[in-house]
């Protein structure tokens, strides 16, 4: 397993639409153990593919609260086949927008449809954080930031502070 490097905000392709991952091989597999190794490292508690580069429809996700435990969740080529009507403002954060938190109104639960690392077919029903984070993760494939559901005010700040940043990184 390998930490990889985060693709941060303003790189252009976090608005990439990621491409469905097809068979679940070896190399797909060893993605998903890489995320998790660099999902947990950041620390986070989800991670799209394309946060690392890799234009695949591939998210991990650990919610686990415990202290020393993991649940790690692979979700490939994930797709939301029904939310609820009722939602839920949860205090958003992204390993892509470092430091940055915003109030974010989302469903609070949801029914995805998914592949695991087996290939096999599968289907949950998630609420609370996880809801969240899945719905946040899907987001990233595709090519949506939590920050497109704040005002355009908050966003134009954050993009702003995030390009200024990114300039002085490379000078």
């Amino acid at each position: 397993m390998a930490i990889l490097p985060l693709v941060i905000l303003p790189d252009s392709r976090l608005r990439l639409v990621s491409e469905p991952v097809g068979s679940v091989t070896s190399e797909i597999r060893k993605l998903a153990d890489d995320m998790l190794e660099t999902m947990y490292d950041a620390p986070g508690v989800g991670l799209a593919a394309i946060q690392i580069g890799v234009l695949k429809r591939l998210v991990t996700i650990d919610t686990s609260k415990e202290e020393n435990v993991r649940r790690p969740q692979v979700f490939i080529d994930p797709v939301i086949s029904w939310e609820s009507e009722e939602t839920r403002s949860y205090d958003e954060g992204c390993l892509s927008i470092p430091d940055y938190y915003a109030e974010v109104i989302r469903p609070d639960r949801v029914r995805v449809r998914f592949r695991d690392l087996d290939g096999k077919e599968q289907e949950i029903e998630a609420d609370g954080l996880l809801a969240t984070c899945i719905q946040h993760e899907i987001d990233h494939l595709n090519g949506t930031l939590f920050i497109d559901h704040i005002s355009k005010l908050k966003r134009d700040r954050v993009m702003k502070k995030f390009t200024k940043a990114a300039k002085r990184d490379a000078a």
